[in-house]
């Protein structure tokens, strides 16, 4: 496929939805840019996650009319075949990463009949946009599309800003960094699950998921199913 195939290809996924600043972004000139690197790095052997087909599946399984929550996270899940477009989702071998796992333990203490389904489309369908700061990354090698992918994420979150409407929830000090971006929203920060590897196996999320629908209802919106 050329740029303008692999750029079209998504023009068309984003033409009738209702995420404008999506197509407009990718519409722009920049993100031939973003092609062309991918590209180029796949060209010196530097395999990126997710796939290409699914780079952009946590706005196109979560409508914008219904988005609440925004969670930032910091990179895809680095391994071959895990990552599927979702951040800290891994729908594709059904399998818990470390990272997930220690959601779903913290998650079940505030909701003990939370699925533990790896598949977390079933939050995006509420309204949970599901993020990372960078949308690719190399396999094996954590930060490395960080900068690939900036302009394209001050972007979109200040277009996000325009809104007061929303649930901003920053994980990991990666995340934090687009803090002034997002302030006008309900901003809640935490550890980045990962970070449980280092302090026994436990990620202290300070009531995360009862304080996001705490805020919901808050703002008369429909509580997170979890």
């Amino acid at each position: 496929m050329t740029i303008k195939d692999k750029k079209d290809y998504f023009l068309h996924k984003f033409k009738y939805s209702n995420w404008d600043i999506v197509y407009r972004l990718i519409i722009n000139p920049d993100f031939e840019v973003i092609i062309q690197q991918l590209t180029d790095n796949v060209s010196e052997g530097k395999r990126f996650t997710p796939k290409y087909s699914r780079l952009f599946d946590s706005f196109l399984k979560c409508p914008y009319d219904d988005l609440k929550v925004v969670f930032v996270g910091q990179d895809p899940y680095p391994q071959l075949n895990v990552a599927d477009g979702l951040a800290f989702s891994s729908s594709i071998n059904m399998k818990e990463p470390k990272s997930l796992s220690y959601i779903f333990d913290e998650l079940q203490k505030q909701y003990p009949d939370a699925s533990r389904n790896c598949d977390l489309s079933r939050w995006a369908e509420q309204g949970v946009l599901l993020l990372n700061t960078a949308l690719t990354v190399e396999i094996g090698n954590i930060g490395s599309h960080y900068n690939i992918w900036k302009k394209f994420m001050c972007t979109l979150f200040d277009f996000l800003n325009l809104r007061d409407d929303l649930i901003i929830v920053l994980l990991g000090r990666k995340a934090e960094e687009f803090v002034l971006l997002l302030n006008n929203n309900k901003i809640l920060k935490v550890p980045h699950p990962a970070s449980a590897g280092y302090k026994g196996g436990v990620w202290n999320s300070d009531n995360l998921f009862v304080k996001i629908n705490t805020e919901l209802e808050n703002l008369n919106k429909s509580k997170i199913k979890w």
